[in-house]
């Protein structure tokens, strides 16, 4: 597991329906756009929020900044968690974690629907963690530690499917 610089996250919520019911992807997402961690929920209320962040609080340490939209949820789990000071809302600021949910929404259409909600919270768990291993930066490289980088992501990946 990588170790995780967590000066700023973004959240933010899917909705995913599972047998014609609606439930709730939420998700943590850092500032390299490194999916942190995933939760599904039946319900979209203070105490899943608040489950939702303790988990990854406890899994992640506490974040700086949390950028998360307008859902009133996130701000009466804040004043729980006693992070009310942190939280950053705005119309664009979570931008970060809407999109990157995209690849998300493929892989769904492609399996063609969950029927399960532990079905769906261990496929976007496993899926979170394999982006994560190969999305490097690539403007923050030059293309020779680029070429290095995927190189040894890449032979890390093969020794972890070959075991």
């Amino acid at each position: 597991m990588r170790a995780y610089s967590n000066w700023q996250w973004h959240l933010d919520k899917v909705f995913v329906k599972i047998n014609g019911e609606m439930h709730y992807l939420w998700r943590a997402v850092d500032h390299e756009c490194e999916v942190l961690e995933s939760y599904v929920t039946k319900r979209r209320d203070r105490k899943a929020a608040l489950k939702f962040l303790r988990k990854s609080m406890k899994r992640h340490g506490k974040p700086v900044v949390i950028v998360t939209d307008k859902l009133r949820s996130y701000g009466a789990a804040m004043r729980v968690v006693g992070n009310a000071g942190r939280q950053e809302t705005g119309r664009w600021l979570n931008n970060r974690a809407e999109n990157s949910r995209l690849p998300f929404r493929r892989r769904e259409r492609a399996m063609l629907r969950f029927r399960q909600m532990r079905c769906l919270q261990k496929f976007a768990a496993i899926h979170s963690s394999i982006p994560n291993h190969f999305n490097l930066v690539r403007h923050l490289y030059s293309r020779d530690n680029f070429k290095l980088n995927r190189s040894a992501a890449l032979n890390e990946w093969r020794q972890l499917c070959s075991v």
